[in-house]
């Protein structure tokens, strides 16, 4: 008897009146909303504006999901074009049924639509988005759970995925729940592609070839211990040849990125932090200069004319002070005129009188003399 295992749900759907909520597109749908929240912190980050990668994530998602799908039903068309099976089935893709590495190759082309359309090198929205696009994928993983599917060899681990349903061929048992592990490496590549962006400044797409290339390692192992139905070559399932190629190409990429495109682009949506788009032929940085030159230039000239109306009142100031200086300046040359010819100092009142007098004095005693005289004769 075992004493723990993962259960799985009795149904992946619930009925709301005639609507069906399926627990796989819920899984997608949060997977998707995490990817774009995610991507757009980023995003904004790196300089770009809020609202553009959501923008874009119109053209990814669509194209991502038609992808995945496609590739899906073209690896294993038996399920729906074989004898006793109905071609119909392949369209129901709530039923479960997505191929990741379509659906990043149909996805790469949508936001390239996107990324044109708006002006934006793809390699550095997909550097936003890469840790996003892992979380989503471990967020989606859980639908397969949902659905009893895609589990591993049968297994006694506590941690065993206890599968209920006989549908399809299954048999009931217990088994290596690779969704889970799937999820977990997921999760350890979006934390690993954060990391390594901040340590080390990735750009110009190495972000997103990191991504690829981490997840690719974790999906070689994982789907080797997968136990449904899948074409083999050379021994090995299909996946884990695609898992290989991708591998090798993601790293190729990095390395040739990393020596003709080092370090990480310095704007990465035009005009964007500014107040208006920037024009036809101009970059961000060139717009943004822009404004900062007439900002400071403003400031100089404003500068300039408080400087210029405080020299105006400092001269103002100094020729009212000129001026107020002139009238004794004035006065002391009035002054100095007068001096030039100093004019005797006035007498006090009755001065006059008393020189006269004096005189008067001097000439008694020659009066007396003469009256003697004149006795004597």
């Amino acid at each position: 008897m075992e004493l723990a295992y993962i259960p799985s749900p009795s149904h992946g759907v619930l009925h709301l009146g005639p609507i069906p909520l399926r627990g796989y597109a819920f899984c997608i749908i949060i997977g998707v909303f995490v990817a774009v929240w995610l991507g757009n912190k980023r995003w904004i980050a790196r300089g770009g504006r809020t609202g553009t990668v959501a923008d874009i994530a119109v053209w990814a998602v669509p194209f991502g999901l038609v992808g995945g799908r496609l590739y899906h039903v073209i690896t294993d068309y038996q399920l729906y074009f074989s004898e006793g099976r109905d071609w119909v089935d392949a369209f129901k893709i709530w039923e479960g049924g997505l191929g990741i590495w379509g659906a990043i190759a149909l996805g790469a082309l949508g936001a390239w639509i996107g990324c044109r359309r708006r002006g934006i090198p793809l390699p550095a929205w997909a550097d936003a988005l890469a840790p996003g696009i892992a979380f989503a994928q471990a967020i989606g993983r859980w639908g397969n759970w949902f659905n009893q599917e895609l589990y591993g060899k049968a297994t006694d681990v506590p941690w065993a995925l206890h599968i209920t349903s006989s549908t399809d061929g299954r048999v009931p048992g217990y088994y290596h729940p690779t969704f889970l592990y799937e999820s977990l490496w997921c999760v350890g590549v979006g934390f690993l592609v954060i990391w390594a962006d901040r340590r080390f400044k990735l750009g110009h797409g190495r972000a997103f070839a990191l991504y690829v290339a981490a997840y690719c390692v974790g999906r070689g192992w994982i789907e080797y211990m997968r136990v449904d139905d899948a074409h083999h070559i050379l021994g090995l399932r299909l996946n884990d040849w695609t898992a290989m190629v991708v591998f090798l190409l993601a790293v190729l990429y990095f390395v040739l990125s990393a020596r003709l495109r080092p370090g990480r682009e310095e704007i990465v949506e035009p005009g964007a932090g500014a107040d208006a788009p920037a024009e036809d032929g101009e970059t961000a940085s060139d717009y943004a200069e822009g404004k900062t030159e007439g900002k400071t230039e403003g400031k100089t000239e404003g500068k300039d004319n408080a400087k210029d109306g405080d020299k105006s009142a400092g001269e103002g100031a100094t020729d009212g002070d000129s001026v107020g200086l002139d009238k004794p300046a004035v006065t002391e040359s009035v002054t100095s005129s007068d001096s030039a010819e100093p004019a005797e100092p006035a007498e006090p009142a009755g001065s006059a009188s008393g020189t006269d007098a004096d005189t008067e004095r001097d000439a008694e005693p020659a009066s007396r003399d003469e009256a003697g005289s004149a006795k004597k004769g």
